[in-house]
C-alpha cells in the first residue's frame, strides 16, 4: 500500500536527512524512510504512523549525521560520541569502509528495529 503524498512530506521536504551525503547514500535513506512510511501506513492508524514518521525522521537525520562525521570527516570520536547520544545499538564501522557500505549496514540494522517497533505498535 503506498503511503499518500501528505504523509511522505515530512520525508521529501526534510533537507537535514541527506545533508553531507553523497547520492548514492542519500538515495538510500530515503528509499528505507519511504519503505518504513508506507509499512507504517498499512499498519498503523493514521496518527499513530504520523508520530512514527516523525521518529524514523528524527532518526535518519542522527543516522545521516553520523555517516558524514564517520566517513566525510574523519571525524570518529565525535561520530562515536553521537551514536552513545542517540543510543545506536549497531556496530561500529570499519574505519576505511565505502560511505554507502557503511549506509546500508546501518539501514539493515535500523530495518529490524523499526519492525520491531512496528510489531508492537501495531497490536
Amino acid at each position: 500500500m503506498t503511503a499518500p503524498l501528505s504523509l511522505l512530506n515530512p520525508i521529501l521536504t526534510d533537507e537535514l536527512l541527506t545533508r553531507g551525503l553523497g547520492d548514492a547514500e542519500a538515495r538510500a535513506m530515503i528509499e528505507w524512510l519511504v519503505d518504513r512510511s508506507e509499512q507504517s501506513h498499512a499498519r498503523l492508524p493514521l496518527e499513530v504512523c504520523r508520530a512514527e514518521i516523525t521518529r524514523l525522521c528524527q532518526r535518519a537525520r542522527a543516522v545521516s549525521r553520523f555517516v558524514h562525521l564517520w566517513c566525510y570527516q574523519q571525524l570518529h570520536g565525535a561520530a562515536c560520541q553521537l551514536a552513545a547520544t542517540e543510543r545506536f545499538t549497531w556496530p561500529l564501522p570499519a574505519t576505511d569502509e565505502d560511505p554507502y557500505e557503511v549506509m546500508n549496514q546501518i539501514l539493515e540494522f535500523e530495518t529490524v528495529e523499526a519492525q520491531q517497533r512496528l510489531e508492537l505498535l501495531a497490536v
